[in-house]
């Protein structure tokens, strides 16, 4: 963790659960670190939980990551306010339960799961990339995926298994990508029990 002390990471979802997790540990490791979130007030309240010093490392920004403009304006504050981004935790996640991929009139909450889950993480993770390929820095870029990437269960979580099984085969995309470019730039994927940030 040494290598990334001053270093700034970028976390979306950051507002509750894991991601919440994350930017308080990040920020108490040494990391300039900004959450993303559209409830960005809830990032100003996990700064109360920091020591004084790794408070003043943690800040909050509102983006919505099913909106290419959100994430845009985000990647161009971190770009303009801290240099750009050295890691990149895509955390975002939702799933929305008892609406079938089969029932009718559907299609504003599975667009709303895809749009979160697989677009948000591509254009989160295409950002960040550019940032450090620009810097030419050996960033990491990290996807929290869910156990349902991998296997799909019998409940109703409609588009949720689908779009986790996406996260894991874009991991594997983008490492090919990376090695094209000739890039040290690395990507990873933790598949967790729980699986499900918020945005």
């Amino acid at each position: 963790m040494d290598r990334w002390v001053g270093k700034v990471a970028v976390v979306t979802g950051a507002s509750s659960g894991i991601g919440a997790a994350t930017v308080k540990a990040l920020a108490n490791a040494g990391m300039i670190t900004i959450g993303l979130a559209r409830r960005v007030e809830r990032i100003e309240e996990l700064k109360k939980e920091l020591p004084v010093e790794a408070s003043g490392r943690l800040h909050g920004f509102r983006c919505d990551v099913t909106k290419e403009e959100d994430i845009l304006a985000a990647f161009a504050h971190v770009e303009k306010v801290f240099g750009g981004v050295d890691v990149l935790i895509n955390n975002a996640g939702i799933a929305r339960g008892k609406i079938g991929v089969l029932q009718a009139d559907n299609t504003a909450t599975l667009r709303q799961v895809v749009d979160t889950n697989l677009m948000g993480l591509a254009l989160c993770s295409r950002e960040a990339f550019q940032s450090m390929k620009k810097r030419s820095v050996d960033g990491h870029i990290v996807h929290i995926n869910s156990i349902l990437g991998h296997s799909v269960p019998e409940n109703n979580l409609n588009m949720y298994a689908a779009t986790k099984y996406g996260v894991t085969a874009l991991t594997e995309t983008m490492r090919h990508e990376l090695r094209l470019a000739g890039t040290k730039i690395k990507v990873t994927v933790s598949s967790t029990a729980v699986g499900v940030g918020t945005i």
